[in-house]
């Protein structure tokens, strides 16, 4: 099978709707494991930092929020490129379910930072370049949302769209490099792939856990939302109708292998 027809294939709603519902189960159960077992480990386990205390546990929400709503929004901005250049109506429904999911982890790592600031910096909230250039992701979420509901047609709402995140994709990198272009109250990053961390491994484990069961949500939330949205456009269709009425197995027979 070549690379074109594998690609096409991934880009027929009805094939990716049957797929995907075989990956939900095992997406949400792994992420629920690690989610659950990182935050157990690191809220009880680990032992306070000897600067932070205790306040320092938040991390294990903080920083998987943060990673993955940058992680989420490139994923929207992948969408976006490939429904502008291939026209490809699932990258348009992918990038839609993306927004409000992106958009809750945003604010999750701004409320948790702002939590975690009042005992570390005596303050909930200060303008500087890694918070602003976060609520400016937030805010970025919130367009796409904003112009979904703006448009009738669907397809000009997809291409309004696409064009946002794309240009909006450069507040990417801005926010992971703030901190080492700006003056900010916030450490530089103390995870490194390449090279020591300079967070212990006591705590870099847990924290590795709930960041890769945070990711996993997203997967499985994104296929959710996404196979939602997918129900809800092809709704005309033969095969879908076949879903709703129950015939799930005359539904299958007819997707596209």
């Amino acid at each position: 099978m070549s690379i074109w027809t594998t690609f096409h294939k991934w880009g027929s709603p009805r094939w990716f709707y049957q797929f995907s519902g075989r990956l939900l189960p095992w997406l949400g159960g792994l992420s629920l494991l690690l989610l659950i077992g990182g935050a157990v480990w690191g809220l009880a386990l680990v032992p306070p930092d000897y600067k932070q205390g205790n306040s320092f546990r938040i991390i294990y929400v903080h920083v998987p929020a943060s990673a993955v709503a940058m992680g989420a929004y490139m994923t929207m901005a992948i969408a976006g490129a490939i429904h502008l250049i291939w026209r490809m109506k699932l990258a348009a429904m992918v990038m839609k379910a993306i927004a409000p999911i992106g958009a809750s982890l945003t604010f999750l790592a701004l409320l948790t930072g702002a939590v975690w600031g009042k005992p570390t910096w005596g303050t909930w909230w200060v303008w500087d370049a890694r918070i602003t250039s976060v609520l400016i992701l937030f805010f970025l979420y919130l367009g796409v949302i904003a112009l979904h509901q703006a448009f009738e047609n669907r397809e000009a709402a997809a291409k309004a769209c696409a064009v946002l995140v794309i240009v909006g994709a450069v507040n990417i990198p801005i926010i992971y490099w703030s901190v080492e272009w700006w003056y900010s109250l916030h450490q530089p990053a103390s995870i490194r792939f390449i090279g020591e961390s300079s967070i212990h491994p006591s705590m870099l484990r847990p924290l590795m856990a709930t960041m890769a069961g945070m990711y996993l949500f997203f997967a499985w939330a994104m296929l959710l939302f996404t196979r939602n949205e997918i129900l809800d456009r092809e709704r005309n269709t033969r095969w879908v109708q076949d879903i709703v009425c129950g015939d799930d197995k005359n539904a299958e027979s007819n997707s596209v292998l």
